[in-house]
């Protein structure tokens, strides 16, 4: 069987983020940062023309998921022990065990995830471009899509996906 597909490797597909990974024995990371950056790709048919998706139609969405993330604080909103409140004064309070932050909304997202991991970041990304692609190009037909990111060099959380997994 033949098999088609398009790679991307970016330099601009990246974002710069804060957070701190909790462990399975409760401690954590301290509050730190990475610049991240995110690898895709796409096995679909290939098309009357050639293409399995053009690359112009594909970068910018890739973009965009990396642009929702850039210069902030993830924060996992699926985590059973920490605590994330919204004041109505438009600050953000974060409890950990006995960590305290308070920081603006604006700076702060909370993802639907149970951490903030390199594995985890890639799931949602490439459930993201999974979707976006469907929604913007109904006749793409993804056989399986592969996302990967990157929080430092050679160290990167790899999300899969296979059509008939969804």
């Amino acid at each position: 069987m033949e098999r088609w597909s398009i790679e991307l490797a970016k330099e601009y597909h990246k974002f710069s983020s804060a957070h701190f990974l909790i462990f399975p024995d409760g401690s954590a990371e301290r509050l730190h940062g990475h610049n991240y950056r995110v690898f895709v790709e796409v096995d679909a048919a290939l098309s009357q023309f050639g293409l399995v998706v053009d690359f112009k139609m594909i970068k910018p969405i890739v973009r965009e998921l990396v642009d929702e993330l850039d210069e902030h604080w993830l924060l996992p909103g699926e985590h059973e022990h920490l605590q994330v409140t919204r004041r109505d004064d438009g600050i953000t309070e974060v409890r950990y065990m006995e960590r305290y932050y308070a920081a603006p909304h604006e700076d702060v997202i909370v993802m639907p995830m149970n951490n903030i991991s390199a594995e985890n970041l890639a799931t949602w990304m490439g459930r993201q471009l999974h979707k976006r692609l469907g929604a913007r190009f109904p006749d793409l037909a993804v056989r399986q899509l592969r996302c990967a990111v990157e929080e430092t060099a050679g160290q990167r959380g790899v999300y899969h996906f296979e059509h008939g997994d969804d």
